[in-house]
């Protein structure tokens, strides 16, 4: 439980607060069984205080959660069929959402862009900083993530407490040089924030653009909460990007990286062609006579 949420107050801990933590858990690869077993103990822990009147009901008797699971199973086995085709597509989306929100704010464009062209979490979006930002080479070095806790979001290390540097692609350098310009001048100014200047999470970005509405619109009704992160890390998969320089690009194991790898149906047709070609070589030598 610690640190998602053992540092909350007993009297803080809401449904909101457990179902963030669960979907957290889930997303962070955890196993079934854990997550179960997670919630079992919570459960009981509240169980305890309702019983003590320290609070009026049990916010952990949370439902839905194996289907969430079920869906977040299928994105980990293929998250590359979850990613957005192209280019054109993702602008499409990140427009769609700038209209859709109330204030018509650019700044959740430049959060969508960002994102996926740097295969990034909202949540280590939300973090970078101007210091973080080395334009002599144009990359990002991911260090922090923004997360829930006591009395709103805060900041901590990534998962897995590992930095990680990042490509910042031509497509998105302006962007990143605009959003440096509309800072305070000061290193540690975060280049995204919400309309308001506060920080941001990918739950605010769904609320503030109806994110739901929006991909259901458009077609896109598999689009989940990590899927801009899946589109970049496919991208650079099918861009040819070398797995040991992708797993160190999304700061996850070798095993998780390989999901991104699968082959396109003309990558299988070279294969087989360069495979005909190997075995329609002329030979040199002593050859072995089948009797």
């Amino acid at each position: 439980m610690i640190p998602t949420i053992g540092h909350v107050a007993v009297q803080m801990v809401s449904y909101g607060v457990v179902d963030r933590a669960v979907h957290a858990w889930i997303a962070d690869e955890c196993g079934r069984s854990t997550v179960k077993n997670s919630i079992a103990v919570l459960v009981r822990v509240m169980e305890q205080a309702l019983r003590d009147e320290i609070i009026d009901r049990n916010p952990a008797r949370i439902t839905g959660w194996q289907r969430e699971y079920a869906s977040a199973e299928d994105e980990l086995d293929d998250p590359g069929s979850l990613a957005l085709v192209d280019w054109r597509v993702l602008t499409r989306l990140a427009d769609a959402l700038v209209s859709r929100s109330a204030d018509e704010y650019e700044g959740w464009r430049d959060v969508v862009l960002f994102a996926a062209c740097t295969a990034a979490r909202i949540s280590e979006v939300s973090v970078c900083r101007v210091k973080d930002i080395k334009a002599s080479e144009w990359t990002w070095n991911v260090r922090h993530q923004t997360t829930n806790g006591p009395g709103g979001l805060i900041d901590k290390g990534t998962k897995g407490k590992r930095a990680r540097h990042v490509p910042i692609i031509r497509e998105i350098r302006e962007l990143v040089e605009r959003r440096i310009s509309a800072t305070d001048g000061t290193e540690d100014a975060r280049l995204f924030v919400g309309p308001r200047g506060g920080r941001i999470s990918m739950a605010v970005l769904r609320d503030a653009t109806h994110w739901d509405e929006v991909v259901s619109k458009l077609g896109y009704e598999h689009l989940r909460r990590h899927d801009l992160r899946h589109t970049g890390l496919t991208w650079m998969a099918d861009a040819g990007v070398p797995v040991h320089h992708l797993q160190k690009i999304a700061g996850h194991g070798s095993l998780t990286t390989q999901r991104y790898l699968h082959p396109d149906r003309r990558s299988v047709t070279d294969a087989g062609n360069l495979l005909s070609k190997h075995l329609q070589r002329p030979t040199s030598g002593p050859q072995l006579c089948l009797m």
